[in-house]
């Protein structure tokens, strides 16, 4: 799976980061970094990270 993440739409809300956060995590700066490919054993936490984004800047592809 590859997560794609919008950083144009992303606002750093970090809803993501509390539904995922092997996968999303905050920077030195506070900005949201992401593993943009993840384990496969991640998909649901991550598929509930993109659920949760309020401005669904997150997508999964396929690898």
């Amino acid at each position: 799976m590859k997560v794609v993440v919008d950083m144009n739409k992303c606002q750093d809300h970090g809803q993501c980061v509390f539904a995922a956060p092997g996968v999303f995590r905050f920077d030195d700066d506070g900005h949201l970094a992401h593993v943009p490919d993840p384990d496969d054993a991640l998909r649901e936490e991550v598929e509930e990270a993109a659920d949760v984004c309020p401005l669904q800047a997150i997508r999964i592809e396929a690898a």
